[in-house]
C-alpha cells in the first residue's frame, strides 16, 4: 500500500476529459453519444480503496450509444479505441486480464444505452418503469444504475434514465416499507424462544437477522438503496441515525444471552419505530415495545406498522399484494440479487401480478 491512492472514478473522470473524450469527438464527429461510469464496481459507489487496484479496477469509461448508431459504428469504434489509447494512465495500465487468464483489453466499452438499462431492469425506461421492474430489480442493481457518475450525456438520455431510477414511486417505496416491517415482526419473539429453550446459537442467529433487517429498514427509510452484503455496513454507517443506533446493533451481536439481545435489539426497534413516525407517512404509531402475548418476550409487533403503511398506498392493485416485496426481501441467493440480468432472474423468479377478483392497478 503506497498511500497515493486515487479513487476509480476520479481516475475515470481525468481518463475521459484527458483522453477519451478527445478521442470519441473526433471519431465520432456529430453522432450523439454519452459518457460515465455506472454498474458494477466498488469504485462505482465509492467504496474502492487501495485494496481494489488488486483485480478489475483501473481507467475505464463507458461510451453509450442509440441502438442504431451502436450497431453501424460499436466495433469499429473499440478497434479504434484499441489504436489510439495509451498504455498507461495516471500510473494504471489501460489494459488488463479479466477474469484471469483472458486476453488483457482496454475498458472503453461501447455501449447500446436502452438494451443497457432494458437487460438490467427488464424495460426500457423510455417507456416508463413497471411496477414488475421495480420488485423485480434487486436495490444493488438500482445502487449501481444511479451511482457513479456522467461524464457527458450528448444523447440526452442517460442523466434522465438515472434520475427516474433515483428512488420508488412512492407507492412502491410504501410497499417495500411495509413489506420490511413484516420481515421483523415474523422473528421478534425468536430471539427469546430459542434462548429459552437453550438454543443460545439459534437466538444469536435470529438476532443477527433481526440486526440486517433493520439495516435495510433504516437504509429504505432514509431513501438510499441498500447494497449487498459487502458493502451493507458501510452505507448503514453513512446515515444520520447510525451513531445512535450501531452501539445498539453491535451489542445485540456480541451478546452471550437471549436477554441481553433483547436488551439490546428493543431499543433498536424502538428508535426505528421513531423514524418511521418522523416519516409522516401514516399516523403516528406507539414506537414502544411490549409483551408477546402473554410470553416474557419484548416486541414491537411490527406488523403494525406493515398494516398501516398498505393502507395508505393508493394502487389498489398493488395494495392488494402480500407481504412479500420486493426481490431481494424474499431471495437470499447472492447469486440472484447481484445479477444485472433481468431475464436471469425473471426466468428463476418470475414476477407474478396479483389482484383480488375485480380490482385494478398498475403492476403491469
Amino acid at each position: 500500500m503506497t498511500g497515493s491512492f486515487v479513487p476509480g472514478l476520479a481516475l475515470a473522470e481525468a481518463f475521459h476529459a484527458e483522453i477519451v473524450g478527445p478521442l470519441l469527438d473526433s471519431a465520432l464527429g456529430p453522432v450523439p453519444y454519452s459518457a460515465g461510469l455506472i454498474g458494477a464496481g466498488s469504485e462505482v459507489q465509492g467504496y474502492d480503496t487501495e485494496r481494489s487496484t488488486d483485480h478489475a479496477w483501473g481507467p475505464r469509461v463507458q461510451v453509450f450509444l442509440g441502438g442504431e448508431d451502436f450497431r453501424a459504428r460499436a466495433a469499429d469504434l473499440t478497434a479504434l479505441l484499441d489504436r489510439e489509447l495509451p498504455e498507461a494512465f495516471g500510473g494504471h495500465p489501460v489494459r488488463w486480464e479479466f477474469p484471469p487468464g483472458t486476453p488483457a483489453r482496454h475498458r472503453v466499452d461501447a455501449i447500446d444505452l436502452g438494451a443497457y438499462f432494458a437487460e438490467q431492469l427488464g424495460a426500457d425506461p423510455a417507456g416508463g418503469v413497471p411496477v414488475s421492474a421495480w420488485l423485480t430489480t434487486p436495490t444493488q442493481t438500482l445502487r449501481e444504475l444511479t451511482a457513479g457518475a456522467v461524464f457527458h450525456d450528448g444523447l440526452g438520455r442517460l442523466a434522465a434514465y438515472r434520475e427516474q431510477l433515483a428512488w420508488y414511486p412512492d407507492d412502491v417505496w410504501r410497499h417495500v416499507l411495509a413489506c420490511q416491517w413484516m420481515r421483523l415482526s415474523q422473528e421478534e419473539p425468536f430471539v427469546g424462544r430459542c434462548g429459552e429453550v437453550g438454543d443460545e446459537l439459534g437466538s444469536a442467529v435470529v438476532a443477527a437477522r433481526q440486526v440486517r433487517d433493520l439495516m435495510r429498514l433504516c437504509l429504505l427509510m432514509h431513501r438510499v438503496y441498500p447494497p449487498y452484503g459487502k458493502w451493507l455496513g458501510t452505507a448503514f454507517a453513512a446515515l444520520p441515525c447510525a451513531a445512535d443506533l450501531t452501539p445498539h446493533l453491535t451489542g445485540a451481536l456480541s451478546a452471550g444471552t437471549w436477554r441481553a439481545r433483547e436488551r439490546h435489539l428493543t431499543p433498536a426497534y424502538e428508535a426505528a419505530a421513531a423514524l418511521h413516525n418522523a416519516l409522516a407517512l401514516t399516523d403516528p404509531l406507539d414506537p414502544s415495545v411490549r409483551p408477546f402475548h402473554d410470553r416474557p418476550f419484548l416486541v414491537l409487533d411490527a406488523h403494525r406498522f406493515t398494516h398501516a403503511l398498505t393502507a395508505t398506498i393508493t394502487d389498489p392493485a398493488l395494495r392488494a399484494r402480500p407481504p412479500i416485496g420486493a426481490v431481494d426481501q424474499y431471495v437470499d441467493s447472492t447469486e440472484l440479487t447481484a445479477s444485472p440480468n433481468a431475464a436471469l432472474r425473471h426466468r428463476h423468479v418470475p414476477y407474478v401480478p396479483y389482484a383480488p377478483a375485480g380490482a385494478t392497478g398498475t403492476t403491469s
